[in-house]
């Protein structure tokens, strides 16, 4: 009984609707991060802009070499005085509500309200000090960098959360239902006049009478879900058909999402998918649980964040020879030193890949002439002694050094270090069996798990397999492993093609 009731509030707004500048700025503030992780930062965070304010208000008296300043000793007192103020810090941040996955206009407000609040124990400092070194000026300091420190590290999980590409795109959502509550979601969602979202139209049963506001933006039945998601790239499905008369429906659905890869969305412990682990979440005022094709943790955050520091690392190191790979190229023929081509990233969100040119001008136009030849089985068109491919651009391709200007896109968010290839439309438009689009719900990589495998050298149907097999399995410590195999891959050229 009390499913079916929270079901009849399903996607029933909580509070009043905010709008969305208001809730952009308060998601910012605010992100949804496990709140001990933000709890440990935040500790961080207080002892950082204690020892900055005192080291700043002490700067006249502190040793002027290395050896004097590391010789400095700290008091049993001020030990226990920061391990205090560390636990008073994360009480009055807790106490207001900065570890809770809520998102209000007031986010901001409480964020400024509990930092002063946190800092006033950086009082006891000043009462306690015999010398006089921690003055009255550093408690203001105290609090002015630590509000700094933890608007900053929200704004940076924020960010991290939510790589470029998703930040260029709307995130495309399909409703299921066509009743009052999918016309009030979807007026939230399309009603604002800054929205991260894009409803591509409605689905329902066949003998559903969807509401006349929206009928004209019906694109199928539910029986058809499958196919619409095939061939509609879309970021989220949310599911508004009420639970007493749409429970099979509904499971059905969520079955169709998991098989796709595409994460759905509707009301929380109603149902036990099998694949998926469940998350919640506020989508525009409405508590919602998000099932999603992949384990999708903390571990992802910093995920973002090695291909961040690893691309801008990649991008310093090997400038020169970005240099004297241009420089080859445009000796060989005068032509252009990149070979930018659509690829389909994440939910299938197309990129330009760029790549140093290793065949002839104009090569996409020659291999409608060369697909007899195709030597791959399957969607995926390679060939290992191809025409179109220049002396310096073998040298290139065996070493897989073509494919190191992708470190632009890893550092755009459009791909990761390691992940499944990004493939161009020409192979996805001839995917035939749906189960192949859940190879999309990660993000495409520099490198994978089949590369350092047999690289181009296995079937189709074995290359899928090993991309299936890293996203069921992904891992912090799997990434390390790939790339560890990647650099001796690369290096016996064994598959390249």
């Amino acid at each position: 009984m009390r499913a079916r009731r929270e079901l009849s509030n399903f996607f029933r707004p909580h509070g009043v609707s905010q709008t969305a500048s208001s809730a952009t700025s308060a998601e910012s503030i605010n992100p949804q991060f496990p709140p001990r992780a933000l709890e440990i930062i935040d500790v961080l965070s207080a002892i950082a802009s204690v020892l900055v304010a005192f080291l700043i208000t002490n700067l006249n008296t502190m040793p002027a070499d290395v050896g004097g300043f590391l010789a400095l000793r700290v008091s049993v007192k001020n030990l226990l005085l920061t391990a205090f103020f560390s636990f008073a810090w994360t009480s009055v941040l807790r106490a207001f509500g900065l570890y809770e996955k809520r998102t209000d206009r007031q986010s901001g407000l409480r964020l400024f309200a509990a930092s002063g609040c946190g800092s006033a124990f950086a009082l006891l400092f000043v009462l306690t000090s015999r010398a006089g070194t921690f003055k009255i000026n550093a408690v203001l300091l105290t609090w002015i960098i630590a509000l700094s420190l933890i608007i900053a590290t929200r704004l940076a999980f924020r960010l991290l959360q939510a790589p470029a590409s998703t930040s260029l795109h709307p995130r495309r959502a399909l409703i299921i239902g066509s009743g009052l509550r999918a016309l009030r979601l979807d007026g939230e969602l399309t009603g604002q006049r800054i929205s991260n979202y894009q409803v591509l139209g409605f689905v329902d049963s066949a003998d559903a009478r969807p509401r006349a506001e929206i009928s004209h933006r019906m694109i199928g039945a539910l029986s058809e879900l499958e196919e619409i998601l095939v061939r509609n790239p879309v970021d989220d499905v949310l599911i508004t058909l009420p639970v007493k008369s749409c429970y099979a429906q509904i499971q059905s659905a969520i079955e169709v999402c998991q098989r796709v890869g595409v994460e759905c969305k509707y009301l929380s412990d109603i149902f036990q998918p099998s694949l998926t682990p469940e998350g919640h979440e506020s989508l525009r005022g409405f508590n919602v649980t998000s099932l999603k094709p992949v384990k999708h943790d903390a571990r992802f955050i910093l995920k973002r964040l090695i291909d961040i520091v690893g691309a801008t690392l990649g991008l310093a190191v090997l400038s020169p020879l970005f240099l004297i790979i241009a420089l080859a190229i445009k000796l060989v023929d005068g032509g252009p030193i990149l070979f930018n081509q659509e690829r389909y990233g994440r939910n299938r969100h197309r990129f330009k890949m760029y790549k140093f040119r290793t065949m002839v001008n104009r090569a996409e136009e020659l291999q409608t002439f060369l697909e007899q030849r195709n030597e791959v089985r399957g969607p995926v068109f390679k060939i290992r002694n191809d025409p179109r491919v220049t002396r310096l651009g073998m040298l290139l391709r065996r070493t897989s050094l073509d494919e190191l200007p992708q470190l632009v896109n890893v550092l755009k968010g459009e791909m990761s270090l390691v992940g499944p290839r990004p493939l161009p439309g020409r192979d996805v438009s001839r995917f035939e069996e749906a189960w192949l689009m859940r190879r999309f719900c990660v993000a495409p990589g520099l490198t994978g798990l089949w590369q350092v495998t047999a690289r181009s050298s296995i079937k189709f149907e074995d290359w899928v397999l090993h991309d299936f097999e890293y996203i069921d399995n992904w891992s912090l410590k799997l990434d390390f492993q790939i790339l560890a195999k990647t650099i001796p891959a690369v290096l016996k050229g064994v598959g390249a093609v």
